[in-house]
């Protein structure tokens, strides 16, 4: 009787330690990535156009939450705005759901300056 699972293909030992030298030098980079958003030293619209090879299997979603003052549920509200899935990766984006990003990114900035506006005078009741 066949099994549903199958099993993963046999490697040698220099094959296993070959990919995990991969993993591990592709995380690396991706944390690095994640602190230049995170420090403004790029933006996502960069990672975007033009992606490097250790990002396009990264999820959306994870590298929206290294943007600053983009937590998990402003993030999911913009994806849900472009209709793009939690679960897509950079490298499946597809050109027409970049073009629809872009358009966005306008009324993501308006957003952002109006809720500060919002909050700026609970914030200087608070200093007070």
């Amino acid at each position: 009787m066949p099994t549903l699972l199958s099993q993963a293909p046999s490697r040698s030992l220099d094959q296993r330690l070959d990919a995990l030298d991969r993993a591990n030098r592709i995380r690396v980079q991706r944390a690095q990535l994640k602190r230049a958003l995170k420090s403004g030293d790029t933006t996502f619209d960069q990672v975007l156009v033009d992606p490097p090879d250790y990002v396009l299997t990264a999820k959306v979603y994870d590298m929206l939450l290294s943007v600053p003052r983009l937590g998990r549920v402003r993030a999911g509200r913009l994806l849900t705005q472009c209709r793009i899935s939690q679960a897509k990766t950079i490298g499946g984006l597809a050109r027409p759901m970049l073009r629809g990003i872009q358009r966005l990114g306008f009324k993501f900035t308006l957003t952002m300056a109006a809720y500060d506006l919002i909050r700026l005078p609970k914030l200087i009741g608070a200093a007070a």
